[in-house]
């Protein structure tokens, strides 16, 4: 299985071959709030427009907001919406296309008219032309291709049934890239996919993998069976059936294997696919194996859904999603420099959060640290823990101490729910990070005094309050320590 922490960072280093229906997207958004005198029609008081580049498109924009490098290759009309399109890929620094113009053709265009009070598509304009492009279009596409071919790490071809594809485009490019070596990825339409022959991966939803097939596909055998089928008539390497609320499934030499969707709230699945697509090509460019693509896909589409209109996510939301989040805290929670923290007291400060500060050596985690911990977290809305450095734990617990180094001391303190932020002091009192901190809440454990406290008078000063927080009977990493050694 793919190593998802070490590898994700490649995905910026990949560059994917795109070829397909490119398409002009539109939101007219406004609210309703009457119905037209001249017809039982809702009335759209607009309030905003957004145009993006939509079908194949889509995928590019998806694949350059993971940091990934497009080179696209499609077809336009000599129009405005075709004008518009390439003003927006030429806003993409990371997206290269070739742009076959066709001045007999119209660009396809999609307006849709969206309600932002009932969060609902009211209607959808479309302008297009579905007819195969022409000999001439073909020839130049074809000759992008094999131009930019040897340059990827992997093709897709973005099919909407839109004619930029057609069966003699689709033969070449999966010849030319088989040939080559070089992964195909196939994002379907229509029922006849024996065009498709010959691709890596092809990935139709439930209801186009029924239709291809003639077959059942509603449960998990069914599909499975179904997928199969397909990817042996096709010599396809994988089958991903993409089924919305119910995940995902991919079919390949490893058998069946069903991924369940993120349970998340749905808010648009425009172009979710293309997102699906966007990341399946760049995790096999860079040679992960099926089914870890198809689970960097699932995580991929979680996202987008939630977002409105035709949505992209980074590498970081990416990462988010799918890595547990203990295994990110470390760089999101730990601090050595201090210019660091006081980032985040001004960014928590400005959303008038109340701060929490407790410390410690923390050298053997145990109950005790977590009752602490939780009970610190309770009294604020955002809790730093200062955590001794390993200088400063041998000057205060004396030869073999910590036994732990600071690193791992810190990641294990990151790791905890409760803790907001880790950082680390080489002082034996944390009095000057108390100072630069000034929290709201002092927080220490029941075995000291209020008068004990370090950086007591300070944030009652400014009008903070010191809390002890009762101890766990039994546990000390002192008598931990010693125990183990009365052992040996």
């Amino acid at each position: 299985m793919f190593d998802f922490d070490k590898k994700l960072a490649a995905l910026a280093q990949q560059t994917v071959l795109c070829i397909g229906d490119l398409m002009l997207d539109e939101f007219v958004y406004g609210e309703v709030s009457r119905i037209s005198p001249e017809a039982p029609a809702p009335v759209l008081a607009v309030k905003r427009r957004e145009e993006m580049i939509g079908g194949a498109g889509n995928v590019a924009r998806n694949l350059a907001a993971l940091g990934a490098r497009c080179i696209f290759v499609g077809v336009v009309g000599d129009d405005d919406a075709g004008r518009a399109l390439a003003r927006a890929l030429g806003g993409h620094a990371s997206i290269e296309f070739h742009l076959v113009v066709d001045p007999a053709r119209l660009t396809t265009r999609k307006v849709r008219y969206v309600s932002e009070h009932f969060s609902t598509h009211l209607l959808r304009a479309d302008w297009e032309m579905a007819a195969p492009v022409d000999r001439a279009s073909e020839d130049a596409l074809i000759a992008h291709v094999a131009r930019e071919l040897p340059r990827a790490g992997a093709v897709v071809l973005s099919d909407y049934a839109k004619g930029t594809l057609t069966a003699r485009v689709i033969r070449t490019v999966i010849e030319a890239a088989n040939a080559a070596g070089k992964p195909v990825v196939v994002d379907p339409k229509g029922r006849d996919y024996d065009i498709y022959r010959g691709a890596t991966l092809i990935t139709p939803n439930r209801q186009e993998l029924a239709d291809a097939t003639r077959r059942a596909a509603g449960t998990d055998a069914e599909i499975a069976a179904a997928a199969a089928e397909l990817g042996e008539k096709l010599g396809a390497r994988a089958v991903l059936v993409t089924r919305s609320e119910d995940g995902m499934t991919l079919v390949s030499g490893g058998g069946a294997v069903h991924v369940p969707a993120y349970p998340v709230r749905v808010r648009d699945v425009s172009g979710a696919g293309d997102t699906v697509v966007a990341v399946l090509s760049a995790m096999l460019a860079m040679g992960s194996d099926f089914e870890s693509a198809t689970r960097a896909a699932n995580a991929a589409a979680a996202v987008v859904v939630g977002k409105r209109g035709t949505a992209t996510l980074s590498l970081a939301e990416l990462r988010a999603r799918i890595l547990p989040a203990a295994s990110l805290a470390p760089e999101e929670k730990i601090v050595f420099d201090w210019a660091l923290l006081d980032e985040h007291l001004a960014q928590w400060r400005r959303q008038a959060l109340r701060i929490g500060f407790t410390n410690g050596c923390f050298d053997l985690l145990h109950p005790g640290h977590v009752r602490l911990l939780a009970g610190a977290r309770a009294a604020c809305d955002r809790l730093v823990v200062g955590l001794n450095g390993d200088e400063s734990v041998t000057r205060l617990k004396g030869p073999g101490r910590p036994l732990q180094p600071v690193k791992a001391r810190a990641e294990l303190l990151a790791a905890l729910e409760a803790v907001d932020l880790v950082v680390v002091f080489d002082q034996d009192t944390p009095e000057a990070l108390i100072a630069r901190i000034k929290p709201s809440v002092l927080v220490k454990g029941a075995d000291y005094t209020r008068e004990q406290v370090v950086g007591r008078e300070l944030v009652e000063a400014l009008g903070g309050e010191v809390i002890l927080i009762d101890l766990v009977p039994g546990y000390s990493t002192t008598r931990m320590v010693e125990q183990a050694r009365s052992r040996k």
